[in-house]
């Protein structure tokens, strides 16, 4: 009878747990879709019946007569923000007050991935912003240009001897590996100074560790979990994300690169040699030349935020969390980017066509060579990875820390109680809904680069297109990478014409299995090597 009594209590003091917690919106007023402890709203995401983007769409259109709603990452609530003046506040006029990222990484068990642009607070933040912000101007893009340019040389020639060691005029390969073995060797070039050759020696060191570092794995996502749930243990107990075998080889490779270049008095134009004149002071905004270019439509504009001259100086292990972080974004974002544009030229044979002659009228008026600004006046270049960046952005949400308490209005029309998110709480904005939706883009699951055409982009409304971020925390690597987007698009098509293979999956649909930006089945596409012209 005892037990029985203690079990009931137990099993009474649960349910009020989950009352208590899963009633914070309700009780406030905010609407949220269905909730199932102690899972909250991601029990179809857990179960992996559904991509987390499509749950996006989904809950968002749920609520379109909301201006915000909440969700549950189990027992975690998080606000999610879809109306557009509001975004416009959040991010830009009231930045002050969500300024920070939420972070799920402690700085001190982990220095190398918790003291990283992203993850950095604050001053600190503000001052990283900054020093970093002249290492990522157009002038500086048109020095790495010429080693984005060596990279995809390299692959063009893996693939056609590939394609002729197959006895075949074509050959189907998997996108997504073809481009993250590109995006691989760019940042190992641009990045570290390193010539690596990851279509040839498929399992060098660099390439396998940068793949450890960027698949969001099953058990990274559960340790995601974790470090948001229960940080405090996950504290006492150090648990990191990242394997500690990843953090010191990167480590190792930033410093010995840092010192042997020291030694050696080596310059290079490459992001080791923009950190060390950064530790330097040295670091600092060029003139924009009237001849200089923007990286496309999509480019995000530095604020003032990032134009303040900072003297301060920064740890060796600072440098290194620098350099990771781009390694990582440039790994798995980019090569992602890549991976669609790919899919959609593929499977859209009309567009490919137009791109291919536009590349071919740059070809004959350059002599065929190519360089920053002349790929930049690519007009349809840049509407065809503008629109892939829409369909498809890398960056599925943005997330931001309420560091004040501060007044959203009221959920709805209907609502009678404006809402005050408190200090300490956290909202997103569902970039990937908000690009889908058929409010701001006619047809939106459609592929159609015109919606950036000279006529139409001035009717895309503001802060609906949202693909690098908003307001001063916006992505830094912008230029970056958008450049080796075009650049990579524009050698490839140049060299080989692009098809769906048997294998690929039409129409696309998200893998539910993987964190990251995959397609279920895997990105499939024929390459066929064109005639020399």
């Amino acid at each position: 009878m005892l037990v029985w009594i203690w079990l009931v209590c137990i099993v009474a003091a649960v349910c009020l747990f989950f009352q208590q917690k899963y009633g914070f919106f309700k009780r406030r007023g905010v609407k949220t879709p269905r909730i199932i402890p102690p899972f909250g709203t991601m029990l179809s995401i857990v179960l992996q019946r559904e991509h987390f983007s499509e749950q996006m769409v989904k809950v968002y259109n749920q609520f379109s007569d909301q201006r915000f709603y909440g969700l549950f990452t189990f027992a975690t609530p998080t606000l999610m923000v879809r109306d557009i003046e509001l975004i416009k506040k959040i991010t830009i006029k009231d930045f002050e007050s969500f300024l920070d990222h939420n972070t799920v990484i402690n700085e001190k068990n982990d220095p190398l991935f918790g003291r990283n642009l992203v993850s950095l607070k604050g001053h600190e933040w503000k001052d990283m912003r900054s020093t970093l912000s002249p290492a990522f101007t157009s002038s500086k893009m048109k020095m790495m240009l010429p080693l984005m340019v060596e990279v995809g040389d390299r692959m063009i020639v893996s693939l056609k001897k590939k394609i002729k060691e197959s006895e075949k005029d074509y050959m189907d390969l998997d996108a997504k590996d073809l481009t993250t073995r590109y995006a691989n060797d760019v940042i190992a070039s641009c990045a570290f100074g390193l010539k690596v050759d990851s279509h040839m020696d498929e399992n060098n060191q660099f390439y396998t560790m940068g793949k450890t570092a960027s698949n969001f794995s099953f058990r990274q996502l559960l340790m995601f979990f974790v470090l948001m749930i229960v940080p405090k243990v996950a504290d006492i107990l150090k648990w990191n994300l990242f394997p500690e075998y990843v953090q010191r080889f990167f480590r190792t490779l930033v410093m010995d690169t840092m010192q042997n270049r020291e030694l050696k008095q080596i310059i290079r134009p490459d992001m080791i040699h923009l950190l060390m004149e950064a530790k330097k002071g040295k670091l600092t905004h060029d003139e924009k030349s009237s001849q200089d270019m923007d990286a496309g439509f999509a480019t995000v504009e530095e604020s003032s935020v990032g134009q303040k001259e900072i003297k301060r100086v920064w740890s060796d292990d600072d440098l290194c969390a620098q350099a990771i972080l781009f390694f990582i974004a440039g790994f798995e974002t980019v090569s992602s980017a890549m991976s669609l544009l790919l899919y959609e030229l593929a499977v859209n044979p009309d567009v490919q066509e137009k791109l291919y002659q536009e590349i071919r009228e740059n070809e004959a008026k350059n002599n065929g060579k190519f360089d920053y600004n002349s790929i930049q006046n690519m007009v349809y270049m840049d509407m065809v990875v503008s629109e892939t960046l829409r369909l498809w952005p890398p960056g599925v949400g943005l997330d931001r820390y309420c560091n004040r308490d501060y007044n959203l209005g009221k959920p709805n029309d209907k609502s009678t109680e404006d809402y005050i998110i408190r200090k300490g709480e956290a909202l997103q904005i569902p970039v990937w809904a908000i690009h889908r939706d058929p409010a701001y883009y006619s047809n939106p699951d459609k592929f159609d680069p015109e919606r950036f055409s000279i006529e139409n982009k001035h009717k895309i409304l503001p802060f609906t297109y949202i693909p690098f971020g908003l307001g001063p925390r916006n992505c830094i690597g912008s230029r970056f990478a958008l450049c080796e987007v075009k650049v990579m698009a524009y050698q490839l098509l140049n060299a080989f014409e692009v098809s769906p293979s048997e294998k690929t999956t039409i129409p696309p649909k998200m893998d539910p299995s993987s964190f990251n930006i995959r397609l279920k089945g895997g990105h499939w596409i024929q390459y066929k090597a064109r005639k020399e012209v």
